[in-house]
C-alpha cells in the first residue's frame, strides 16, 4: 500500500529559529512561494525582517553593479544574485551575491538539474548590518568549513568592510593596498576601491575596477580562460 503524500497545505510554515534537516527545510520552503528568503545554517532557520532600502537595498544594488562590471568582461564565471546554495545536510544559505567559476574551468560548485548551486561557489557577498550580524559568526564558519575560497562582507552600519580568503583551513583578511584598494586572490583584476564603496563614489568605484581589468594579470588569466574553454588545455 503507497500512502498519499499530505497536501501542502498541511505542511507547517517556516519559522524563524525552527530546528530541521535540510530535506525538511526545503519542503516547507517550496510551500511558501510568498517567501521571498530562508537560510539553513547549522540545522536553524534564518528569516530575515523586511528589507531596508538605505542599510540593504541600496549597498546590494552597488554590489551587484560592481560584480556585474567584472562578470561581463570575464569568461568562464557566473554572477548570481540571492541564489540558494546547498552545502551540506544542514546548510542551505541564500547569500545576496556570488562569483563562482564554471566547471569548464576548474569551479568546485556545480548548477543542479533543478537549478540550484550545490557546492561552494569561489566568492561570496554578504550585506551585513554590523558586526552582531550572524554573516560574521555562524554562517562565516560554515562558508569557511565548506571551502568558500573568498568571503566579502559589507557592514553597513559600520561603514566597514571585510573580505576573507580561505588559507590552509581558516579565513584570513585581505589586505588594504597603500591606494586604499583590495585586490581579489582568486580573480585577477576584481579590485575594490574601499572608501568609494563605503561613501557612495560609484564613478571612482568602476574607475579602480578598470584599472583592475587593465592589468596584466587580469590580460594573462582572461587569456587563459579564453584557452580553456575553447579546449586548448592551456597551462596556468
Amino acid at each position: 500500500m503507497t500512502l498519499s503524500k499530505p497536501p501542502i497545505s498541511s505542511l507547517p510554515l517556516l519559522e524563524n529559529g525552527d530546528r530541521l534537516t535540510r530535506a525538511e527545510f526545503e519542503r516547507r520552503y517550496n510551500a511558501m512561494p510568498h517567501c521571498k528568503k530562508a537560510e539553513l545554517i547549522e540545522g536553524r532557520v534564518y528569516m530575515p525582517s523586511p528589507v531596508r532600502a538605505q542599510k540593504h537595498s541600496k549597498p546590494h544594488a552597488t554590489i551587484i553593479g560592481w560584480l556585474f562590471n567584472y562578470c561581463q568582461v570575464t569568461p568562464g564565471i557566473e554572477l548570481l544574485d540571492n541564489p540558494t546554495v546547498i552545502l551540506d545536510e544542514d546548510n542551505e544559505p541564500q547569500p545576496d551575491a556570488c562569483l563562482r567559476l564554471e566547471e569548464a574551468v576548474g569551479g568546485q560548485s556545480r548548477i543542479t538539474e533543478d537549478d540550484y548551486i550545490e557546492g561552494a561557489p569561489e566568492l561570496i557577498v554578504e550585506i551585513a548590518a554590523s558586526t552582531v550580524s550572524y554573516d560574521l559568526h555562524d554562517k562565516m564558519q560554515v562558508y569557511r568549513r565548506s571551502g568558500v575560497r573568498e568571503y566579502l562582507v559589507w557592514r553597513v552600519v559600520d561603514r566597514a568592510l571585510d573580505w576573507f580568503i580561505w588559507q590552509e583551513g581558516t579565513y584570513v583578511k585581505l589586505p588594504v593596498d597603500d591606494d586604499g584598494t583590495i585586490r581579489s586572490r582568486l580573480f585577477p583584476g576584481l579590485w575594490l576601491a574601499v572608501e568609494d564603496l563605503l561613501g557612495g563614489n560609484l564613478v571612482n568605484l568602476v574607475a579602480a575596477l578598470n584599472l583592475g581589468l587593465a592589468s596584466p594579470e587580469y590580460q594573462d588569466w582572461r587569456q587563459w580562460l579564453e584557452a580553456k574553454l575553447s579546449g586548448h588545455e592551456p597551462s596556468k
